[in-house]
């Protein structure tokens, strides 16, 4: 199959030598976060030090949820690769993403965890015809073994778009649009649960989403993005 159909790097095109990778030019465009991050949002940082660190954004503005990890900086090679998955509708991307995704959240994962993507209202979702946070959950939940829920979430009204809005605003736009579906409350009833979304900016959507699934009683949450907005350390 390779004979016909080479292998090609999942950015630009170019040949590389196995499925699904990147070649030498976009990997070194690709701000995959290594090292010390930030223990609330994955924002890589100076230093190495062992214990749980926070940004100074997360120390300005703290968090709902337990723990957060992000697998790359919104940036380069990679904010073209999540923009190919949400409006280009690249779904093979969504295999090797889910592979940064579970490196970055290793550390977070524990036994019995659930996870569950942040949701689009049913008006986005039949226009984009897929929720790429969705299949980045499920995908994750493959290759680490763990349940996922798809639809734990419900967005219960239409939320004008993040973009342009302050954090304030984005914050107020996101407050209430999120509930647990009725259904699923027993199942999230003390367990613990990783929330998985695309892009991580203000955190706005993520908190919803956390304090919904805290209110319905989940005993531990975590979140995980593939990208996050942030600068370079």
């Amino acid at each position: 199959m390779h004979t016909v159909f080479p292998p090609r790097c999942i950015a630009c095109g170019e040949a590389v030598a196995s499925d699904f990778g990147l070649c030498g030019a976009c990997w070194a465009e690709t701000p995959f976060i290594t090292g010390l991050c930030c223990d609330h949002c994955g924002a890589p940082l100076p230093g190495d030090d062992p214990a749980a660190v926070l940004c100074d954004y997360c120390l300005r503005h703290p968090r709902p949820w337990q723990q957060g990890r992000s697998a790359m900086l919104y940036s380069g090679a990679a904010r073209r690769m999540v923009l190919g998955l949400k409006h280009g509708d690249r779904q093979d991307l969504v295999r090797p993403m889910a592979v940064w995704l579970a490196r970055a959240c290793q550390d977070v994962i524990e036994d019995g965890m659930l996870i569950a993507p942040i949701p689009l209202h049913r008006k986005r979702l039949i226009k984009r015809r897929f929720n790429q946070s969705a299949l980045l959950a499920q995908a994750l939940a493959r290759r680490t073994g763990l349940t996922c829920l798809p639809d734990l979430f419900l967005r219960s009204r239409a939320t004008p778009s993040q973009e342009g809005r302050s954090r304030e605003e984005r914050f107020e736009n996101l407050s209430g649009a999120i509930a647990i579906r009725p259904r699923h409350r027993q199942a999230l009833h003390g367990k613990a649960l990783l929330i998985v979304d695309d892009v991580m900016t203000s955190g706005a959507t993520l908190s919803a989403a956390t304090e919904a699934a805290y209110a319905a009683g989940a005993h531990k949450v975590c979140v995980a993005a593939l990208a996050r907005v942030a600068k370079h350390p």
